[in-house]
């Protein structure tokens, strides 16, 4: 980490702004099992990369920007009281379990001022892979959701460039997906450029089914020493490739034509060609299953839908399977198909399927669990709007995501900078990388800098 220096550390509470007042006042928040699925793993780690901003043709002093973006998070975080918060457990001694609640107590939420000043913007953009030090760009690493019962839910890092910064945030993957993420994120930019009220204000209640029991009993001891074992990750190499609007079109034709249908989306069409892409290049045998776990969104799939700002988990996670031969033999159509009938069987009784099964036999996902191989894990989403975060001097030039989760066949999807068009962040062996490199098939999708 010698290229990142800290500089100070410190705990932001929640302050309002003495113009506003927001009566509802929340204590305490029951967690749902979206949330609760989520408590063995590392947590949500994205930021933002930005040019050093400039005030009439000079650069703004650092100390005025750390202060600025100190206080306008401070107001921002009134809006959001479960970032300050902390989790609280309660020992349920009848049937000898454990339950968690979101203490909204505003401890605070941790800010780390930081400088690397023999870094650059362009040490991140122009990099084939993602530089490993972008990893110390994050606060509160290795941090795992289930220990935020004595950590931050929530941290920023602001770490100075030689000619830029980079805004890193952390939050605890039981508070919220990445809609949730990508809503503070907006927020905090819009009390950044002069607002005094957000434009969408946070729907903090959870949502519970029907004659649904709360708190959720959940059979795990937090003092088993297996909930501290290290994991041990195999070294891993990131890329970011760049899928241009037409050449995500032309995937989307030849998927559909493939198939005499017209019903493959975008989505399933470049998924599709990843999947079969990073099979190929992992050289399997013919028999061994392939995995593609897909997120699937929840909010608009209820009846009648959560509401517009819902600040809280919302998906779960479905997988297609076949084998390394069939997904290979079967061509681009059939794979995306496969993701297509996955998707829309997905119906609101699935949903709620999924949701009283899990509160009847809660199933926690481990960082042993999504390192088991032969899998590829969709995260994030291209939908979010990213590129709309402008603090006041512009807006960033790129999006990074930390060393949380990270594992063997994690995709991570981002709008791209042209609208229509996406970034794609692959984590692989650097073997199978190198193959996916020189693989002429995928890279003919895939836009590359001149």
């Amino acid at each position: 980490m010698g290229e990142v220096q800290i500089i100070s550390t410190c705990l932001v509470v929640a302050t309002p702004n003495e113009s506003i007042s927001i009566p509802k006042n929340i204590s305490k928040i029951e967690m749902t099992p979206w949330d609760l699925q989520f408590l063995l793993v590392d947590t949500i780690q994205k930021g933002l990369l930005f040019h050093k901003p400039k005030d009439e043709n000079n650069n703004i002093p650092i100390s005025s920007l750390i202060d600025h973006l100190k206080t306008s998070l401070s107001h921002t975080l009134y809006f959001f009281p479960p970032l300050t918060g902390r989790f609280s457990t309660v020992k349920n001694t009848d049937d000898d379990t454990i339950s968690f609640f979101i203490n909204c107590n505003n401890i605070g939420a941790e800010f780390i001022h930081a400088n690397a000043l023999k870094l650059s913007v362009s040490s991140i953009l122009d990099s084939v892979h993602v530089p490993i030090f972008v990893h110390h760009l994050f606060p509160l690493n290795n941090t795992r959701n289930f220990e935020c019962v004595t950590k931050p839910l929530f941290g920023v890092q602001i770490t100075e460039l030689v000619d830029g910064f980079f805004i890193g945030c952390t939050m605890s993957h039981c508070l919220g997906d990445g809609t949730c993420f990508w809503h503070f994120f907006n927020s905090w930019s819009e009390i950044s450029r002069g607002y005094e009220v957000i434009s969408k204000i946070p729907v903090l209640e959870r949502y519970f089914s029907e004659k649904m029991e709360i708190p959720i009993h959940l059979p795990l001891k937090l003092d088993d020493e297996k909930l501290s074992e290290k994991i041990e990750v195999p070294q891993l190499v990131e890329r970011i490739f760049h899928f241009s609007k037409e050449s995500i079109a032309r995937l989307k034709d030849k998927a559909n034509s493939e198939m005499g249908v017209n019903s493959i989306s975008s989505f399933q069409a470049y998924l599709a060609h990843l999947w079969r892409s990073v099979t190929r290049c992992c050289k399997l045998d013919d028999k061994e299953e392939v995995t593609i776990n897909v997120i699937i969104g929840t909010r608009s799939r209820l009846n009648p839908p959560l509401q517009e700002g819902y600040f809280g988990n919302a998906a779960y996670f479905k997988t297609v399977k076949t084998t390394a031969g069939e997904l290979l033999e079967n061509g681009l159509g059939w794979a995306a198909m496969q993701i297509n009938k996955m998707v829309a069987a997905q119906s609101f009784e699935e949903v709620m399927k999924f949701y009283k099964e899990w509160v009847e036999k809660p199933m926690l996902f481990t960082n042993a669990s999504v390192l088991v191989g032969n899998k590829i894990g969709i995260s994030s989403s291209p939908r979010y709007n990213i590129y709309g975060v402008d603090f006041g001097w512009g807006k960033p030039v790129a999006v990074r995501s930390g060393k949380a989760n990270k594992n063997d066949g994690k995709i991570t999807l981002f709008p791209g900078v042209e609208e229509g068009s996406v970034d794609i962040e692959v984590c692989t062996l650097p073997e199978t990388m190198q193959e996916l490199e020189n693989d002429q098939e995928f890279m003919e999708v895939v836009t590359t800098k001149a």
